[in-house]
């Protein structure tokens, strides 16, 4: 083993170490003595608790153990809560797809094909993981009706004609009969023993099983080899009478393509039908609307934006948005020692005096504190500051107050979401664009929201009446919208025609009148003379115009303006940022550079740049920044050497010195950072610089 004092190190060897020093045996022992053999004991097995809790104390680690539990807890309850919602987004995605998948496999048959093998194509595009979900929810129709089941194969799984059977045959029947009754299957059988590439394996277990259907489905068809799916095609066509079997491939680009790839012949082998799995682009929008919607936890408008950036740079699946927008969830909740205040049932016992002095130092809190002294109430503000338990008190009940104003807001964008698609306003945008711009507290006094409001002047009675079911629960509220709506019904069941009532501010009650002028025709807009009905009718909608107006200037706040908004609203764009779009580079050569960054030491003297205290790769790799582009092996040893020298003295130990160097070049080389140089035999060629 290797001294791990030099330099005052901790060192953390790995298996994979490339430098060893040798120690002799002890004295004590003689040099033909045997060692004493040791009883082989099994390894006891690891007690698993159930209880552990993966999250940490905070506040400074005086943090209770009832309350990091129960951040967990919260965490894990709010999340398998929206979990539970995007899958059902997923499902409902694939629904149409997969009942129409279904449908074929059941229906279909060589004898209809006339002795082809029955094959569905199936394009996803670039959204491969949507056929991964549409594949498991088929297997779970087949298997749990006991008809079939669905062997998928990836291009790995097929490197030859062999291998391919032999990994299909063992996924049919591990599918169904798991590894052990796999193993069981290959030696039970009666007759000579077969090898695992042999297609009567599987014709023994269809029969057994009184298979039906056994869905052979190709996830990546484009990247298996023509050559291995020109011999499958010929080979399974000729045990069809006893393998009852459908092919299903999945295809990124298109038929044509995917045809170009196979002869004739081949293709003549497979007939079928043809599917496309839709709304997928759109499935990423949903999840964010109704994670939002529907949540006590909310995204901030940074945070969102680095969301729908990420998307946006590349395509990006549903389950890799859901794993991102997981990790903020759990990012909030690990770091957060107020988050615990989001739990449903808080107990009394709950560590107060550390979590209070939390909430006192938070930003919203002394802006809070601010306002109520504008506002004259002094003694509140000297309460909150003294009285711990009366602050807990007041900040349960502000959080719980902010949490519906983000409700109300999410409904305001989703009901101006729906005005934009029933009315006629040129300017669209989707509800990610708009819950951005509402969370930054832009959407309040935006032209959109101008344009929305005029063209809700010009809406007729029938269209008001669409509109009416799907008014926000916080405007049905406000005072003054029940003798709205009495007034609307009142007027719409004694109105007696054909044709809606519409207002003065309808263009077909403008009258445009001429005028002569110096020769000239001017154009003269007025207003119609209106019928009493429409007089009343221009009576509502300006009423509700107003009511309207006044419910998007409540309710389009701010969110960071909100008390206490820190406990359930996330809006970190750069850690979050760092996560989505790391750079390992930049924090390897930081880690290298400065090594006390992430290193804890007892010592408040880092000044000094090069310090034997550092981990010996950090400071060769600051000698290696000194040098030019072909380092001299011995100067650098030469100046490795002298760091430790000038600070250990006379008890500097050259051997285990340079031990320590050898390894340190070892792992520059393995970080691609140093190469032996061809030009001069004792030197290395740099190929790596800071920065790039």
């Amino acid at each position: 083993m290797m001294d791990a004092d030099v330099g005052g190190l901790a060192e953390d060897f790995s298996n994979n170490q490339g430098v060893y020093i040798y120690r002799p045996a002890l004295a004590g022992i003689s040099q033909g003595e045997r060692p004493s053999k040791r009883r082989k004991v099994a390894p006891e097995p690891k007690k698993s608790n159930d209880n552990t809790c993966p999250f940490v104390p905070l506040l400074n680690g005086d943090e209770s153990e009832k309350s990091v539990r129960l951040r967990y807890q919260t965490y894990e309850q709010l999340w398998s809560t929206q979990e539970a919602k995007i899958q059902e987004i997923l499902d409902d995605v694939d629904a149409e797809v997969l009942e129409c998948v279904s449908s074929f496999v059941r229906t279909t048959s060589p004898e209809i094909y006339g002795g082809c093998i029955p094959a569905a194509l199936l394009t996803v595009g670039s959204n491969v993981s949507s056929l991964a979900r549409l594949l498991a929810r088929l297997n779970d129709q087949l298997t749990s009706t006991g008809e079939g089941s669905v062997i998928v194969l990836e291009s790995g799984d097929a490197p030859n004609l062999k291998t391919t059977l032999k990994n299909a045959i063992r996924a049919a029947i591990i599918n169904t009969e798991g590894n052990d009754g796999y193993q069981s299957f290959l030696t039970d059988r009666e007759g000579p023993r077969l090898l695992g590439y042999d297609l009567d394996l599987l014709g023994d277990y269809v029969k057994r099983k009184n298979i039906k259907h056994l869905v052979l489905a190709f996830r990546d068809s484009e990247a298996f080899d023509p050559g291995i799916l020109i011999d499958l095609f010929s080979l399974l066509s000729s045990w069809l009478d006893r393998i009852p079997l459908t092919l299903l491939f999945g295809i990124s680009t298109s038929v044509e393509l995917f045809e170009g790839r196979l002869p004739r012949s081949s293709v003549a082998l497979l007939k079928g039908s043809y599917f496309e799995l839709h709304g997928a682009s759109k499935c990423v929008d949903h999840i964010y609307e109704r994670i939002q919607a529907e949540g006590q936890f909310w995204l901030g408008r940074s945070l969102t934006g680095v969301l729908f950036e990420k998307s946006s740079d590349y395509f990006q699946t549903p389950e890799a948005f859901c794993r991102t927008v997981k990790y903020t969830y759990m990012s909030h909740f690990f770091a957060n020692p107020i988050s615990v205040l989001l739990a449903s049932d808080i107990p009394d016992d709950l560590q107060q005096d550390r979590l209070c002095e939390s909430i006192r130092n938070i930003p919203s809190f002394r802006e809070y504190c601010e306002i109520l002294l504008e506002d004259g109430h002094t003694r509140r503000v000297r309460d909150l500051l003294e009285d711990d338990s009366y602050l807990f008190q007041q900040t349960i009940q502000l959080i719980k107050a902010g949490q519906q104003s983000m409700h109300d807001m999410f409904q305001a964008v989703r009901f101006i979401s729906l005005l934009l698609k029933d009315l006629n306003i040129p300017k669209k945008a989707n509800i990610s664009e708009l819950s951005i711009r509402a969370l930054s507290g832009e959407l309040q006094d935006s032209p959109l929201l101008e344009d929305i409001l005029a063209a809700f002047r010009r809406l007729d009675s029938s269209k008001i009446e669409e509109i009416l079911p799907h008014l926000p629960e916080a405007m049905t509220k406000l005072p003054g919208f029940r003798d709205i709506e009495t007034d609307l019904r009142a007027l719409l069941q004694t109105h007696k025609g054909p044709d809606p009532l519409r207002s003065e501010y309808d263009s077909q009650n403008s009258v445009i009148g001429t005028t002569i002028v110096q020769q000239r025709v001017k154009l003269n807009q007025g207003k119609a003379k209106l019928p009493e009905e429409c007089v009343k009718y221009t009576g509502i909608i300006d009423c509700s115009h107003a009511l309207l107006s006044s419910y998007f200037g409540t309710i389009l706040i701010r969110p960071q303006e909100l008390a206490f908004h820190e406990a359930f609203l996330l809006d970190m764009r750069n850690p979050i940022k760092e996560v989505f779009a790391p750079r390992p580079r930049f924090a390897i050569e930081r880690a290298l550079s400065n090594p006390f960054d992430y290193l804890m030491f007892t010592s408040q003297n880092t000044e000094s740049r090069i310090s034997a205290k550092q981990p010996p790769t950090s400071i060769l790799y600051q000698l290696y920044l000194e040098s030019g582009a072909l380092v001299n092996i011995h100067d650098l040893w030469q100046a490795f050497h002298a760091v430790f020298e000038s600070e250990q003295g006379d008890g500097c130990d050259e051997r285990m010195t340079m031990a320590l160097f050898y390894r340190a070049v070892s792992e520059l080389r393995a970080l691609g950072m140093l190469k032996h140089s061809r030009k001069k035999m004792d030197h290395a060629a740099k190929s790596a610089w800071m920065g790039l």
